[in-house]
């Protein structure tokens, strides 16, 4: 569906014009490679502007489905395509970091923020953030599915210890447990290293349909608990 739309887009845009996607794993070399504009096809995670927690379209899905609005969020991760040109480059990271006061609207909802701080990859599967904070909560799954430890006791740790604002069994409820298997198999599949194999605890809950928040139970149950006993979801 996004080649589809970026290719689409190839159409319809100003040749001059840069096409940029949002993605948690998904090839921006493959995608570029399908316009007649590899050169200013550029990837982009935790978009630009502002996004509400019912807006799946506004943002990468996992952020958006935390509610926490992406303009507080100081990161912006750049990616180039192989083709990228220096020029599509430099004028994405120049939009990221621009310091705007006001003015442009996404949906007559939210306001536009950029004034980011920008880190740059190469198109590899997962990038950075991603490729490292997946096989995290990958491992997490490991713990709890070896008897290394508690679900609560493995949280507690990861909160107190490294100072995570949120456990990352907690997170990957969040995120949505069949998004996080599906990006351990993107890894996997594109870095070839068995230590990006998906947990089967993991694969488990995803075919039991527990894939957390969105479904009312993950690693925890969400539909009899308590407000003041569900895990937080502030970040």
């Amino acid at each position: 569906m996004k080649k589809k739309s970026v290719v689409n887009l190839d159409k319809i845009a100003k040749s001059t014009a840069i096409l940029a996607s949002n993605t948690s794993s998904i090839s921006i070399t493959r995608l570029a490679s399908a316009t007649s504009r590899p050169q200013q096809v550029m990837l982009s995670l935790y978009a630009l502007y502002e996004s509400s927690s019912n807006n799946k379209r506004a943002g990468n899905e996992w952020v958006s489905g935390l509610g926490k609005k992406l303009s507080s969020l100081k990161l912006v991760e750049i990616v180039r395509g192989a083709d990228t040109s220096d020029n599509t480059f430099y004028a994405t990271k120049a939009l990221a970091e621009r310091q705007l006061t006001g003015g442009l609207n996404f949906e007559q909802k939210n306001v536009v923020t950029f004034g980011k701080i920008v880190i740059c990859s190469q198109d590899f599967s997962g990038f950075v953030v991603i490729r490292i904070l997946m096989p995290m909560v990958n491992e997490a799954f490991h713990a709890l599915y070896t008897g290394v430890a508690t679900k609560e006791d493995i949280e507690t740790g990861m909160k107190l210890g490294t100072n995570h604002p949120m456990g990352p069994l907690e997170l990957a409820d969040f995120i949505g447990l069949d998004v996080c298997l599906s990006i351990m198999r993107v890894l996997h599949a594109g870095l070839g290293d068995g230590k990006y194999s998906p947990c089967p605890l993991l694969v488990q809950y995803v075919d039991a349909g527990r894939l957390g928040k969105k479904r009312g139970i993950g690693v925890y149950d969400y539909r009899k608990m308590p407000e003041s006993l569900k895990p937080s979801s502030r970040l």
